[in-house]
């Protein structure tokens, strides 16, 4: 695939590898895969991709190549500077291509999931590069029914489409995009606002003060509406503003420098937990009353409570890299455990094959059957709200007990110039415990285990160990990074 394309998404530097005419022939090579998904990568009106600058009655988009219904496409973007001309610029790709397309403005990818799947078009485009710098941008490609192309499925042949479509739009007399196909506008908000809130009893959460950080990305906005829902809860909102310069700091909470204002906030507030988005608001971190971050797989696991506390019985997903506390979480609540790649194609696709109501990541993706199988940022921060006031105790004290029984690394990213030997080696070196390849190396011994898996986009491995025992944890992954060869690593950069 092209350079910009990535596993899961599409994603590059602007305007170096993505500007709006790649976006312009984005939106052509994405409707023009959905609308012949088994044609050849060369399209046969090929020769229409010239400037145009006759009559627009004769423009080749208006004459009837497509005899298959016109496919209905609606299209977000998040905060960064250039996300609304990259949508634009999608657009009239996506109209000359034949498409009917709905914008819905400056959004999260929640909202652009829920639009999807709420209102049923029959695909989906998120601008976004959601937790990287300000100087990344990227598009998140969507099937009908909130299904995503990926790597494995539908982004490597929009790709070979992209690659035969000229940069250059179609230009009309008047210097505008000649499309005969119409763009429609839609509020989002307020109906995504009630279908968050109706994933928990509103009257359970009890009286709590909370610092809110949307790092200047596009998750205030809807942010600010859902906990409005909620007098019972005080909000500190930090960074609320939508800004694509992110002066606050990157909007990728996982790195410890970008969560120190709303660690300090949490102390001075004498708040009651902390809540923080990435870029794109698909995913939310927690702080408890100490400033502590708290680690998405005690999250995981403390998401897996609130729901099976509901529905026993169902089926939960979450994926190889630390399992123990979400297999003993969902046995305990009378779930049925699934282990699953990581990834969000993956789970997702897992979740649809098998009806599981709840799949979790450590990388705080939280994906739920009842949102379309979709990930999203503020049903886990409402169904944490919930189980604080069903509890009646503060977040530390719900996370305490499984730090304390499941101790773990979190995951150590170490840069390594050939990961297909050293796996290799390391399966070698650990042959004698049980071992599985469902997601590069997990091998488990009663009293510890680990994954090792590769990146998808980097000459990266990312190691992750639990144990019994806080110390055995400690000796095992220092045991295991002498293994890797390395001095140092680099903890949380996913």
């Amino acid at each position: 695939m092209a350079g910009i394309f990535k596993a899961y998404d599409i994603r590059g530097v602007v305007p170096e590898e993505l500007d709006e005419p790649r976006a312009y022939r984005l939106g052509r090579a994405f409707v023009r895969f959905l609308n012949h998904p088994n044609e050849s990568p060369m399209h046969p009106n090929e020769s229409q991709n010239r400037r145009f600058a006759g009559d627009p009655a004769n423009h080749p988009s208006a004459l009837p190549t497509h005899p298959t219904p016109v496919l209905t496409v609606v299209v977000g973007h998040d905060a960064r500077l250039s996300s609304p001309s990259l949508a634009e610029a999608f657009t009239s790709g996506a109209t000359d291509e034949g498409a009917e397309v709905t914008t819905i403005g400056l959004v999260g990818t929640c909202q652009t999931y829920f639009a999807l799947g709420a209102h049923r078009f029959g695909a989906g485009a998120m601008v976004t590069a959601s937790h990287n710098p300000k100087q990344y941008n990227g598009f998140k490609l969507l099937r009908e029914g909130v299904a995503p192309l990926s790597g494995e499925s539908g982004l490597p042949e929009v790709s070979a489409l992209y690659q035969g479509i000229s940069a250059e739009p179609f230009i009309s007399l008047e210097g505008r995009p000649c499309s005969q196909a119409p763009v429609h506008s839609l509020d989002v908000y307020d109906e995504y606002s009630r279908h968050v809130l109706g994933f928990i009893q509103s009257d359970r959460i009890p009286p709590l003060k909370v610092v809110l950080d949307a790092g200047n990305g596009a998750a205030g906005l809807a942010a600010q509406r859902v906990f409005e829902a909620l007098p019972q809860v005080r909000n500190i909102p930090l960074n609320f503003q939508p800004d694509g310069n992110f002066p606050a700091h990157e909007p990728n909470p996982q790195l410890p420098e970008n969560r120190r204002e709303i660690e300090e906030r949490i102390r001075a507030e004498g708040a009651d937990l902390g809540i923080a988005w990435d870029g794109d608001g698909d995913r939310c971190y927690f702080l408890d009353e100490k400033g502590r971050f708290i680690d998405g797989y005690y999250i995981t696991a403390l998401l897996i409570e609130a729901i099976l506390r509901r529905r026993p019985g169902e089926k939960v997903i979450f994926d190889t890299r630390l399992t123990w506390a979400n297999l003993d979480t969902t046995h305990a609540f009378g779930g049925i455990p699934l282990i699953n790649r990581a990834g969000h194609s993956f789970i997702k696709a897992r979740m649809r094959a098998e009806g599981a109501i709840f799949g979790g990541e450590v990388s705080g993706h939280f994906y739920f059957r009842d949102n379309f199988f979709a990930d999203d940022g503020m049903i886990p921060a409402l169904l944490i709200l919930e189980l604080l006031g069903m509890r009646q105790e503060t977040l530390s004290q719900l996370v305490g007990p499984l730090e304390a029984k499941y101790p773990s690394s979190g995951e150590i990213n170490v840069q390594v110039a050939d990961v297909e030997a050293l796996l290799a080696e390391v399966e070698r070196r650990y042959a004698d415990g049980t071992i599985d390849h469902l997601d590069g190396l997990s091998v488990e011994y009663p009293q510890w285990r680990f994954n090792l898996r590769s990146s998808q986009t980097e000459p990266l491995v990312r190691l992750n160990v639990e144990a019994r025992q806080r110390e055995l944890v400690e000796k095992k992954t220092a045991e295991l990074l002498a293994l890797l060869r390395v001095d140092t690593a680099v903890r949380g950069r996913l």
